[in-house]
């Protein structure tokens, strides 16, 4: 039997320290394995205090930090001196994941989204990523059907042995998500606007997915 879905969270966009104690909140029960940081309009140094400033309040639960931008900054340098666990690229081609790559070495995670295509998937898989976002908002703020999103992760997760990362728009989603045999559910909105904080949104998403693998 597979172990059952972990959890990776994916922040609003992050303009300052602030946000810790949410993120604290979120990750302190320990069942957050990665938190996507996206990380706001700053110069390089200001997003490299800023990873500084957040980066404990998830990597002291466990919780690896993975860092993303939309900017245009040198994402490996603001992981590597902001104490990251890895970095994320969105709508990148294979020749700067590989660059990428061979910057951060095996000591930081890298992960991508954005994949439009099966034949994208596979070449990114071929570029050495550590794992593949699918069905994350895109940038104008809409969504993949849940069923395309289903299909690509139940496609990737039965032949390839690169984890993948299926996203949850609602609480309702995850059950069907972590049916495709996905290693990550990521979730955001559900988590962070959960009327009885983000805490409470992790909890309720942990048990579903404790609820699917016991009904396996």
């Amino acid at each position: 039997m597979s172990e059952s879905a972990r959890l990776y969270l994916i922040t609003p966009v992050v303009e300052d320290a602030s946000f810790a104690p949410r993120l604290a909140e979120a990750c302190k029960g320990g069942a957050v394995a990665a938190v996507l940081l996206r990380l706001g309009n700053l110069d390089e140094r200001g997003l490299i205090n800023l990873v500084k400033a957040l980066a404990p309040s998830a990597q002291d639960h466990g919780a690896a930090l993975i860092v993303t931008t939309d900017g245009e900054v040198d994402i490996a340098n603001v992981a590597v001196r902001g104490g990251a666990d890895g970095a994320h690229v969105s709508g990148a081609n294979p020749a700067d994941v590989r660059e990428l790559r061979e910057r951060l070495k095996a000591e930081r995670a890298i992960g991508v989204g954005g994949i439009r295509t099966k034949d994208e998937a596979m070449n990114f898989g071929e570029a050495g990523v550590d794992y593949l976002l699918f069905g994350e908002p895109r940038r104008d703020g809409s969504l993949p059907s849940l069923d395309s999103v289903s299909e690509r992760a139940a496609w990737w997760a039965e032949i390839f042995e690169t984890p993948c990362v299926a996203y949850a728009p609602d609480l309702e989603a995850v059950e069907t998500l972590a049916a495709t045999q996905a290693e990550f559910i990521a979730l955001g909105d559900a988590v962070w606007n959960h009327p009885d904080g983000p805490a409470a949104g992790v909890k309720a998403a942990t048990d579903i997915l404790a609820r699917v693998e016991t009904s396996r």
